[in-house]
């Protein structure tokens, strides 16, 4: 049986762009993306906090050091500058991969730098 777990996410990343005449995906900086694991062209899931919107597209490459995160094509009219998103990518894998896998959680702040990493969600209290 194949599993589909979460592989990595950046959380409540800011939006910095919304080009709606770009031809499509999201640009995202170079170091964000080697910091959460995410490969360009890699499918992404992207949910909006502000408003709900949730969308697929793929990540593309933004200069190193940028901190753009930039929401592309017809996706620019499901996130607008400065609002936060969370980007997601999954993986699928075999019970016993997903038995030994941690996924990768890179925290952002409201300017995209990293405020911290995990490889662990905590346990949601009541």
């Amino acid at each position: 049986m194949q599993l589909t777990l979460l592989k990595c996410k950046l959380h409540r990343a800011c939006v910095t762009h919304a080009e709606l005449e770009y031809e499509g995906s999201c640009a995202i900086d170079e170091d964000l993306m080697r910091e959460a694991g995410i490969r360009e062209y890699e499918q992404l899931h992207i949910y909006n906090i502000a408003n709900g919107e949730r969308f697929t597209t793929y990540a593309i490459r933004a200069e190193a050091g940028s901190r753009i995160i930039s929401i592309n094509g017809a996706a620019a009219h499901k996130a607008q500058p400065g609002q936060r998103i969370i980007i997601c990518c999954y993986a699928q894998m075999s019970e016993e991969q997903a038995a030994r896998f941690q996924p990768t959680l890179v925290y952002l702040d409201e300017h995209n730098f990293i405020s911290g990493t995990s490889h662990r969600i905590p346990a949601q209290a009541a």
